[in-house]
């Protein structure tokens, strides 16, 4: 009997496992990167709700032509009586801002818009104004 081969026998063969390391280590740090990125929303928020509808004030549309003529809604009013027709639209001491929409055409004077702001302003309403082109 040789002892000899019974010692080669016994020898363990091992496997380098640092460059499987290094692979394993780099398919992770990709996973986890990647994983962020396709789902921007990770962060779970529960938003407040109300338990009653809210009351929304509607716009009033203010408009004004080249001839400077007024009209709120399809109604044309008289220049001198705006702030009287708005008031009707608007009330001073609501809690909630309406909203005055002005619109205006591009040949109207700049003048007359800025009147219609002053008056909204003046009962307490928030403006936005849009200027359209003429024929």
């Amino acid at each position: 009997m040789s002892l000899r081969k019974t010692r080669l026998r016994d020898e363990h063969s091992e496997v380098d496992t640092g460059p499987l390391n290094d692979i394993l280590f780099i398919l992770l740090m990709f996973f986890l990167m990647i994983s962020t990125l396709a789902n921007p929303n990770v962060i779970k928020m529960s938003v407040p709700r109300a338990k009653s509808d809210t009351k929304q004030k509607q716009s009033v549309v203010v408009s004004v032509d080249k001839k400077k003529n007024y009209f709120v809604g399809s109604r044309k009013i008289n220049p001198d009586s705006l702030e009287s027709v708005l008031r009707k639209y608007i009330n001073e001491g609501d809690s909630i801002k309406p909203a005055v929409v002005i619109n205006a055409d591009s040949v109207a004077q700049w003048g007359e818009i800025v009147r219609v702001m002053k008056v909204a302003r003046k009962l307490g309403a928030t403006t936005s104004a849009t200027v359209s082109g003429s024929e």
